[in-house]
């Protein structure tokens, strides 16, 4: 049977890409794109992109021309962002003037322009089982998790992460969850805090096959995690989702994204024993009502990283 992919999740993650354009911290992003080592043809550079969703960094790195000589590959668990990505890119290439090759037998095509050729690769995988496969074979220039690790068990995963970067390579790890996250206008103070309280205690409580799969306090975690795991830190920044009307209308299917984030929040607290059933759906229809209405912000505080490791 032909499988069809999830729309909405696919629509979230695209209306996503211009919330997360703002977001990032761009002395951050800067200092990376300074900090990439020169690359030519018979050396390009390698990027890995773990939780790669349907290629939206890959995008921005085309659109701001960090890349020259480049072997860029991406991986995500779900074969539906894969098969968006591989649908996706080459149109979106175009744009900047790139011609797009068809893909070779191993699925990887190749962009090119005048003065820049850049192979990209998109593969359907968890990142456990990347690992477990690449473990002691393959090394990357630059390692790049976009809105990932607040979604994995971060401690006995980073060592391994980072052990697949050459001595001195990069890593930038971006828009890392960091316990905050606010609606405006208040509808009840006491209720929107017991809310966001409760939402980010099922993120330090969410398990994936069994396993611990989240930290609602990612972003701060991350310093000493990384310390521990023996990298350099190079920068951080703030990168808070900021969404808002503006004339009282949203832009850029923003109003699209909020909702996403309003059915997010009430598929994971329904039925919350801590929560009143009728004050928490009355809650989420008024939330509804102003997005509708053009008069909802919401506000999410995140940290991006940039660092290196060692020889």
């Amino acid at each position: 049977m032909e499988h069809t992919p999830d729309p909405s999740f696919l629509r979230y993650l695209s209306a996503k890409k211009m919330v997360d354009d703002r977001a990032l911290h761009p002395r951050v992003w800067d200092l990376l794109a300074c900090s990439l080592p020169r690359s030519q043809a018979d050396r390009p550079l390698r990027v890995l992109e773990v939780g790669m969703g349907i290629g939206t960094m890959l995008e921005r790195l085309l659109d701001r021309r960090a890349l020259t000589c480049a072997e860029y590959s991406g991986i995500d668990a779900l074969e539906d962002n894969v098969q968006e990505a591989r649908r996706r890119l080459p149109l979106y290439a175009a744009s900047p003037g790139y011609q797009a090759t068809a893909p070779d037998p191993q699925g990887r095509l190749t962009l090119q322009q005048t003065d820049r050729v850049i192979s990209v690769g998109f593969e359907a995988i968890d990142l456990a089982g990347f690992l477990a496969r690449e473990s002691g074979r393959r090394r990357w220039d630059l390692l790049m998790a976009n809105a990932f690790l607040d979604l994995i068990d971060v401690p006995p995963t980073l060592p391994a992460l980072l052990s697949l970067l050459v001595p001195g390579g990069l890593f930038y790890f971006t828009i890392n969850f960091d316990s905050a996250t606010a609606f405006e206008p208040e509808v009840d103070p006491r209720l929107d805090r017991q809310i966001a309280r409760l939402y980010h205690q099922t993120m330090d409580q969410r398990l994936v096959h069994g396993r611990r799969s989240g930290d609602s306090h990612t972003g701060r975690h991350l310093f000493a995690q990384l310390v521990r795991a023996g990298a350099t830190i190079l920068d951080i920044g703030a990168s808070d989702w900021i969404v808002f009307p503006r004339s009282g209308a949203y832009q850029h299917d923003e109003e699209y994204f909020l909702e996403f984030i309003l059915s997010t929040i009430h598929s994971a607290l329904k039925d919350h024993p801590e929560l009143d059933e009728r004050e928490f759906e009355q809650w989420i229809a008024m939330r509804r009502e102003q997005i509708d209405r053009g008069e909802l912000l919401y506000l999410a505080h995140q940290l991006d990283y940039l660092g290196r490791v060692e020889a």
